[in-house]
């Protein structure tokens, strides 16, 4: 298990991502951000999924983000528009 400091880094990685280009990050970018073989990026994923500390989840039988609360990286009835920018989607 990761340290508290990096699950919340790895979080916030995640959650400015999403903002800032609608969609969730590879766990191969979560790698790159923090200087990390892929394998340590997958595993800083897995690892804050594991939490269960909010509704967030894997696409099932991969290591791909499919929704971390409170957006979705699927496209859903329930879109999301910042001035006048629709590119996210709700749980």
């Amino acid at each position: 298990m990761q340290s508290v400091h990096e699950l919340d880094q790895t979080f916030h990685f995640i959650m400015e991502t999403f903002v800032n280009r609608g969609d969730a990050p590879h766990y191969t970018e979560i790698a790159n951000k923090f200087g990390v073989k892929p394998d340590e990026g997958k595993r800083l994923l897995h690892d804050l999924i594991n939490t269960g500390i909010m509704p967030m989840w894997l696409h099932p039988g991969t290591d791909v983000i499919a929704s971390f609360a409170p957006f979705n990286n699927l496209p859903t009835q329930y879109r999301i528009t910042v001035e006048d920018q629709q590119k996210w989607f709700g749980q």
